[in-house]
């Protein structure tokens, strides 16, 4: 199976919709994706959709960990909703949480973020 991504900008974050998996084969087209899409929105923060995401393992985990070094510096953050029990308990795990934030969907998302 694919990874689908699309976008849409909203204020200062930049949503991802990401269906499918994100496995090893798949990392760089995702990374791609988000930094080309980060740089031209010039988006601060970033919020990921994982609610048609099906499976990931921790090579998605190494791209999430790669745009909050990017994003970090300046302030931005990075916030990620609808994620399935695995991927739950794989960002437990890793200790994904302590750098990223989670929320129900994204309206909750943003509104972390103060972006409305």
């Amino acid at each position: 199976m694919a990874v689908h991504l699309s976008h849409e900008l909203r204020g200062t974050a930049l949503i991802v919709r990401v269906g499918g998996e994100i496995d090893h084969a798949v990392a760089e087209e995702v990374r791609d994706y988000l930094d080309t899409w980060l740089r031209r929105s010039g988006a601060r923060h970033l919020v990921l959709n994982f609610s048609e995401l099906e499976f990931m393992d921790s090579s998605g985990l190494g791209v999430i960990l790669g745009r909050y070094r990017r994003l970090a510096p300046d302030g931005g953050r990075i916030v990620v909703c609808g994620v399935n029990p695995t991927v739950h308990r794989m960002f437990e795990l890793s200790g994904l949480y302590r750098i990223v934030s989670a929320a129900a969907d994204e309206d909750a998302a943003l509104a972390e973020l103060g972006v409305a």
